[in-house]
């Protein structure tokens, strides 16, 4: 059995990509998708069923486990600070579900030069989830809770842990 170095954080990336597609045929399909190499994606999909986050079949999340790794893990694995103002796409509290509950002033953002808002850097899991979330609007949603998690304040925390129920169990 190989040795599990621990998570990375695009792994993040490609079990909620899974999860938004509810199903994948081909590691390939993933790779075109994310904008990551199949090798990334083939050790990616390895260290989740080392983690028990992905069946040992490579095919099936665990759903129970990866919810809980995210509310209780992720935060401490791949935290993140606000960063500088920048252009960018909306995430966290500044993104849907959670900006029709949150009106702030202060937006998080995905930096992308293209990007119509302005706020602070928020760094994504992987250079290719920009595209992968534009592509795919669970997974845009998906995303930007886990960043609600990693950024949020305790009522931010909370309801993007119940829209994360709902959308993962």
């Amino acid at each position: 059995m190989k040795k599990h170095n621990g998570m990375r954080p695009h792994d993040i990336l490609v079990l909620l990509k899974i999860i938004s597609l509810g199903e994948y045929s081909y590691l390939k399909d993933l790779s075109n998708q994310l904008g990551i190499s199949p090798s990334e994606i083939t050790e990616s999909v390895n260290r989740s069923v080392l983690a028990g986050l992905i069946a040992q079949d490579k095919k099936t999340v665990m759903r129970n486990t990866l919810y809980e790794f995210l509310i209780h893990g992720l935060p401490y694995v791949f935290p993140q600070k606000p960063g500088a103002i920048v252009p960018g796409i909306p995430t966290a509290h500044s993104a849907p579900p959670l900006n029709k509950e949150f009106k702030s002033s202060e937006m998080y953002v995905w930096p992308d030069p293209k990007g119509e808002v302005k706020g602070q850097e928020i760094i994504p899991f992987h250079q290719g989830q920009l595209n992968a979330a534009k592509d795919d609007l669970k997974l845009y949603e998906l995303l930007a809770l886990t960043d609600a998690l990693r950024v949020g304040k305790a009522r931010e925390k909370q309801l993007a842990a119940e829209e994360l129920r709902k959308r993962i169990l």
